[in-house]
């Protein structure tokens, strides 16, 4: 028991350690963690310098990654989101994993592959990596332009078209066709499907609203793993793909408040699990071979490239993807992606591949997905070599606001008033509390509030704070408060913070760890309040009205002060003779 123990510990610690070595490398040349991984994994593997020994067995726990990456996807499928993007979705995206899928399964054909292999890696191929797409979008800022929206559309539909496939793979197994149809065991499936989904819809939220009550961290993430095994274990003892019990269970709680919360206690393990299993893929190609028929494998990668970049240009342009925009997403997408390791896998697995046929098709994978900063990069000297164009409306550039997403983190008094203002002018609205309680009480009264910490960086992450337009922090403590900011300046720096302040103490606070705009909780009530008496005391509106924007804009002059420390404060109290805002104002009216 302690020699197995100290062997796990030890395949563990060379693991890290060949991820800590290699992976930043990667990413320091703008290579991607996946490529990273990948190589990290050869470094060690068999084929190199031989440190794992039972790589098996790792990959087949390391295949639990892509479960809970399953999962996930499925907790982003959102009714309204899809139904808002429907069109690129399965519009777009339908077309283009269908018609890429059928071309490379038809050349496969013609080079000798079995039609069920042919198949198999005619679709793999037609998935790109959205793990190098999203993090090339990001780090341009496109995800929010239309041609980023319309990639990760594509990217979206692929994600989802792995669950079929999955199932493909099993269907087209040698083992699956040799005793008939056998339709007992086809209806025990769909009554488990059906089972799940209809039972999962009226027991889960209620459950995990349980788990959220008991104010444990611990046992909220405990849940939502429970949930993933649970759902993959009773999928794979009917025979059923676990990672679809996955993505089931992911898809029932995507429309719960608790969906964020829950994406952020999972991520840490799927981000291990995942790497895990990019590791495991890079160890277990036979590199020799490879290295013997490099010349085949450019060949696939440079057909598989231009393939796709042609079929994504042409897609895209007959969507009314404008000449820049459909090079941008001809140059993004163009590479296998990592489910395409997922599918080789389990084709091997299904007899369907042999060895040299996946190490072979793995390699071509991982080398598209090299070329891709340098496809971006000839796209951009392409487009830039072009005439300027006259842009219409918002084509190209950045979504209105209406069409922006805010974060409201704290649902109190505050966080409804500001949240029934977004939804007035039709801005997406992403709110966050920590009371079960408050959220089962908006709930009735038509309001969406998740459920989760939001002064975790992977809460926010799940939430969208690194594509929202800005966030109201709107919570009562005030230490939390000022901890949130600074979090979210360090974090996310272009992200608009505005924020409510206790008083001016904390107003100043907040200013200096960040926030782009304070309002203090009584300060506008009480301007209000005062303008009021003025008003039933007889003075004229025009005077009322002058006088309050000429004592807002000294007030803001004396925050100010007190900041560079100028005049000192004690909370909201700053000593000035009020005379002194009427003299400003009539100097300001004659000048």
């Amino acid at each position: 028991m302690a020699a197995a123990g100290g062997e796990l510990l030890t395949s563990a610690g060379i693991f890290m350690a060949a991820t800590v070595a290699v992976v930043p490398l990667f990413r320091r040349f703008g290579l991607g963690t996946v490529l990273g991984y990948l190589a990290a994994g050869t470094l060690i593997g068999p084929y190199v310098l031989d440190l794992i020994g039972d790589v098996e067995s790792i990959l087949t726990i390391a295949e639990f990654g892509v479960v809970l990456l399953l999962f996930v996807i499925g907790l982003e499928l959102n009714p309204n989101r899809l139904w808002r993007m429907r069109a690129e979705i399965f519009g777009l995206g339908t077309a283009q994993v269908m018609i890429t899928g059928v071309a490379v399964a038809a050349s496969t054909m013609l080079f000798g592959l079995s039609s069920a292999t042919a198949w198999i890696v005619g679709f793999a191929l037609a998935l790109s990596s959205t793990a190098f797409a999203i993090q090339i979008l990001d780090e341009r800022g496109a995800r929010s332009t239309v041609y980023g929206r319309r990639a990760f559309s594509i990217l979206l539909f692929q994600d989802l078209a792995i669950v079929p496939l999955l199932g493909l793979v099993a269907f087209l197994s040698p083992s699956n066709g040799s005793s008939g149809v056998d339709w007992l065991e086809i209806a025990k499936m769909i009554g488990v499907i059906v089972g799940f989904v209809v039972g999962g819809r009226f027991i889960l939220k209620p459950i995990f609203r349980i788990m959220a009550n008991t104010g444990s961290r611990e046992v909220f993430g405990a849940a939502a793993l429970l949930l993933v095994i649970g759902a993959a274990l009773l999928m794979n003892a009917v025979g059923l793909s676990m990672a679809l019990g996955a993505f089931l269970g992911g898809v029932l709680l995507a429309e719960s408040e608790f969906r964020h919360q829950i994406e952020a206690d999972i991520e840490p393990f799927r981000a291990l699990l995942l790497s895990l299993f990019f590791m495991s893929v890079g160890a277990l190609v036979n590199w020799p071979l490879v290295i013997g028929r490099i010349g085949e494998i450019l060949l696939i990668v440079l057909s598989l490239t231009l393939l796709k970049a042609l079929i994504l240009y042409l897609l895209s342009r007959l969507f009314k993807s404008e000449v820049n925009d459909a090079v941008r997403i001809a140059a993004l997408l163009p590479q296998g992606g990592e489910f395409a390791f997922v599918l080789f896998t389990a084709a091997q697995g299904a007899a369907l591949m042999t060895e040299e046929q996946s190490s072979l098709l793995t390699a071509a994978v991982t080398i598209s997905m090299a070329f891709t900063p340098l496809a971006g990069m000839l796209a951009e000297k392409f487009i830039a070599s072009r005439p300027k164009q006259q842009h219409t409306g918002d084509m190209t550039g950045v979504e209105h606001a209406e069409n922006q997403t805010v974060i409201i983190a704290g649902f109190g008094r505050i966080g409804q008033i500001v949240t029934q203002l977004m939804l007035a002018r039709g801005i997406s609205v992403t709110a966050i509390d920590m009371d079960p309680e408050r959220i089962r009480t908006a709930e009735k009264f038509g309001n969406k509030v998740y459920y989760g910490d939001i002064t975790r960086l992977d809460v926010l992450r799940a939430a969208g704070a690194e594509e929202a337009a800005l966030i109201f922090v709107t919570i009562n403590n005030r230490r939390i408060c000022n901890k949130l900011v600074s979090m979210l300046r360090a974090s996310f720096p272009k992200l608009r913070i505005l924020v409510r302040a206790y008083d001016r103490i904390h107003a100043l606070e907040l200013l200096d760890v960040g926030a782009d705009f304070v309002i203090r909780e009584t300060f506008e009530s009480s301007v209000r309040l005062g303008l009021e008496g003025l008003r039933m005391l007889g003075t004229e509106e025009d005077v009322v009205s002058s006088l309050a924007d000429e004592f807002r804009i000294r007030d803001q002059d004396r925050l100010m002060a007190q900041r560079s420390g100028d005049i000192f404060a004690k909370g909201d109290i700053v000593f000035t003779r009020f005379d002194n805002v009427l003299d400003a104002l009539e100097t300001r009216e004659e000048t």
